[in-house]
């Protein structure tokens, strides 16, 4: 029979008469458009049949020409060895016989058609795990990555029950370059049903934060001729990507046992499992058992939460972090002092993206994560030193008041701190609204909102140490008299300080210059603006008058 149709919804079936009987099978013509004449090219035939049918079962072959070599006999040239020789008529007997026998050859192009097998790669998948080689697992893994290096991992997998579909992911060893490129595809899992080929951007089939895991999945239960829109409403889908999820998770956990390999993945993939923490609720908790971060122990090597935990001494219920722009900036910073001298190990984050991953992350095996950077930092105290505390605060009112007169609306408070030791002063931000780092990294954006930081930026709270010299001082200068100029000046300078060691940036780098200038300049004794500063000086007589010059002298910096 011949059933024919121009693709316009309706067919016909007709009795075949004209063309030779089959025996068995189908033979299918396909005629083309003028426009379409593309899809008879060698080259694109060869294209579809590997995307879409690469491990059918059975063969495909494609008749294609080939170009060979072909020897023959070579007649011009004999031709004109012969007219040479009567020319000369030089006769060799001996060599003649030689010479007949020696017919002269040439090659040509000669045009072949043969059959070419397009689908020989088999399909891995169906078979049993255990009897696939790590070689075979290698060549399979370049050939759907078309990357040049072996693997890091591979996970092999068959779910069966209600829904059926059998799977391979694989972890490469180096993230590429467009990792987190917008417009590049989402994802590098191929959909096939029956082992054809449906599609390799389904987003449905894993979260964008594991676009690195690469592998193919083939399911027994969706339909052949399935579309995008129904395959975005298919129920399956949703299981499938469950298990991949759940799968990809026991992936992690089985490279991290080997430590040399680990350091390999999270050193290119560390960054999407702290995107997974940001965005995927479900799974936070299995991530946040493959963050590593530097501490205060340990600068050189990155360590676990729940070594984290191993480490921490028994009263200690937190879990203590400090976020910054490097481990330099931060591994000697004064928010650590007291945390240190109490034993207690504080993480140190310095990637971007811990920002947003630790936002999320609240707590870690019920011990809550405490930023040692925002108010409300409660230690562990014994009652001896809360009773201290709140003597020293008592003390150092009128100082707490008169910082805050001098720095106005630059800070929100002025308060006693219980977390330095040797810094004379510190800036703490709000509990609930950002960090000094994530203050950075929010005024980097390109395209940032400006009206969010007017709400999200922290109001700043500055923090003294009563135990610092420097401090104990002023508190002196200030019950001495309120209205001394000098404490105003030494306020700001401190300020300025607390705000380049806590992480912020300075609003007027110009007006912080001067006044380190002016001290440099007094404690050199050098007149450094001359008859400038003779006129300024008589200007401002409020100004009390400088002791002895020398030590005293750089109280007075403008």
């Amino acid at each position: 029979y011949i059933w024919e149709s121009a693709a316009g919804g309706t067919f016909t079936i007709t009795p075949d008469t004209v063309n030779p009987p089959l025996g068995r099978g189908t033979e299918i013509r396909l005629f083309l458009k003028e426009d379409q004449q593309e899809y008879l090219e060698e080259k694109k035939i060869k294209e579809i049949v590997k995307k879409h049918s690469e491990f059918i079962s059975y063969p495909i072959q494609l008749v294609v020409t080939k170009e060979v070599d072909v020897e023959v006999e070579d007649e011009e040239e004999a031709k004109e060895e012969e007219d040479d020789a009567e020319k000369s008529k030089i006769e060799e007997v001996e060599d003649e016989d030689e010479e007949k026998n020696k017919k002269k050859t040439k090659k040509v192009k000669e045009k072949k058609q043969e059959n070419e097998e397009l689908n020989k790669t088999k399909p891995i998948w169906t078979r049993n795990p255990q009897d696939i080689t790590a070689e075979e697992y290698g060549s399979f893994y370049k050939s759907l990555s078309n990357d040049w290096e072996e693997h890091l991992a591979v996970k092999h997998f068959a779910i069966e029950g209600q829904l059926e579909f059998k799977a391979i992911l694989f972890v490469p060893k180096r993230a590429p370059f467009d990792l987190f490129e917008t417009k590049k595809k989402r994802n590098n899992i191929k959909l096939y049903v029956r082992r054809v080929f449906i599609m390799d951007d389904c987003e449905d089939l894993i979260p964008e934060y594991l676009n690195f895991v690469k592998g193919i999945v083939d399911s027994e239960d969706l339909p052949l001729n399935i579309s995008r829109e129904t395959l975005q409403q298919n129920k399956i889908l949703k299981v499938i990507r469950k298990n991949i999820v759940r799968k990809c998770m026991e992936l992690f956990s089985e490279i991290a046992e080997d430590k040399d390999n680990f350091t390999k993945f999270y050193e290119a993939f560390g960054k999407n499992i702290k995107l997974g923490i940001h965005e995927d609720s479900q799974n936070r908790s299995k991530l946040a058992e493959f963050l590593r971060f530097f501490t205060t122990k340990s600068l050189e090597e990155l360590t676990s939460l729940k070594d984290y935990i191993t480490r921490m001494p028994e009263i200690q219920k937190s879990i203590y972090y400090l976020t910054g722009e490097s481990l330099t900036s931060i591994k000697n910073s004064p928010f650590l002092e007291v945390l240190k001298k109490k034993g207690f190990e504080v993480l140190l984050l310095v990637d971007p993206i811990d920002e947003y991953a630790i936002s999320q992350l609240k707590e870690f095996e019920g011990k809550k994560l405490v930023s040692v950077s925002k108010e409300g930092l409660e230690l562990e105290e014994t009652e001896e030193e809360k009773n201290e505390r709140e003597q020293e605060a008592k003390e150092y009112e009128d100082l707490c008041k008169a910082t805050k007169e001098a720095l106005g609306d630059k800070v929100e408070k002025v308060v006693v701190s219980n977390r330095i030791i040797d810094s004379p002063c510190v800036l703490v931000t709000g509990q609930f609204g950002w960090s000094s780092n994530m203050e950075r990294i929010m005024k980097a954006q390109a395209l940032r909102d400006s009206s969010m930081s007017s709400y999200m930026a922290s109001k700043k709270t500055l923090e003294l140490n009563p135990q610092n010299a420097i401090i104990k001082e002023l508190r002196k200068k200030v019950a001495e008299d309120k209205a001394d100029k000098s404490v105003r000046d030494l306020t700001y300078l401190l300020f300025e300080t607390a705000l380049l060691v806590s992480g912020f940036a300075l609003e007027e780098p110009t007006g912080f210059a001067k006044r380190i200038h002016r001290m440099i300049a007094l404690g050199l004794d050098v007149d450094d603006e001359g008859e400038a500063s003779a006129t300024k000086m008589e200007e401002d007589n409020d100004m009390p008058p400088l002791e002895g010059g020398g030590a005293s002298a750089l109280e007075e910096i403008d």
